[in-house]
């Protein structure tokens, strides 16, 4: 079974390249990227999401670690996953602590992160990109302004979706939404294993 999938320097540069060109249109710079990546390798193209993200039923909200905002799931396996995450209205939480790195790649807005012992925030803003190493944890934020991101984990992804979903069984009581991250969650991993992709 293959295991490889998206390299995360070209997924960082494709990020970046697509925020250059639609500064200020999210809808147009989310389009850009997914055409981007589909366009990027053929192994990739075949195991994205088919569904566009304009679909409405392909989002979900995400309540964890505290935190809250809209998921869009361009890909999903046992060993990666890249979607869009953010919110138009801010939030604020903990990010977990987690079995993959994180590549939170900032498309619109600003995303904020804190680390105990530092006395000043990380910021970063369009274009730049936040390494949430495996193993660590930060506080972090998007101000009420918003933020949109395309988030790259890889490594080892079912120990991260009890925080994924810890929220949802224990506050929110959200059913309708666990079922549908449920769904799409699964759906995506389940085409990606058929195929071969772990």
């Amino acid at each position: 079974m293959a295991t490889s999938g998206a390299d995360q320097i070209k997924v960082h540069q494709i990020a970046k390249d697509a925020v250059s060109a639609n500064y200020g249109n999210s809808t147009a710079l989310l389009d850009d990227i997914r055409s981007r990546l589909y366009a990027s390798d053929p192994k990739i193209a075949r195991s994205m999401n088919q569904n566009h993200f304009n679909q409405k039923s392909e989002w979900f909200l995400n309540n964890a670690g505290g935190a809250m905002g809209g998921i869009y799931i361009l890909h999903a396996s046992v060993t990666e996953y890249l979607i869009f995450f953010g919110t138009p209205v801010g939030t604020e939480g903990h990010t977990g602590r987690h079995t993959a790195d994180d590549y939170f790649h900032i498309l619109v807005g600003e995303q904020r992160a804190y680390t105990p012992g530092k006395l000043e925030p990380e910021i970063y803003r369009p274009g730049d990109m936040h390494h949430l190493k495996r193993g660590e944890v930060k506080q972090y934020m998007m101000p009420e302004t918003g933020c949109w991101a395309l988030e790259l984990a890889q490594g080892w992804i079912p120990p991260m979706l009890p925080f994924g979903l810890a929220d949802i069984l224990f506050s929110t009581l959200d059913f309708p939404t666990f079922w549908r991250t449920s769904v799409l969650t699964a759906r995506e991993m389940a085409k990606n294993l058929l195929s071969g992709k772990i």
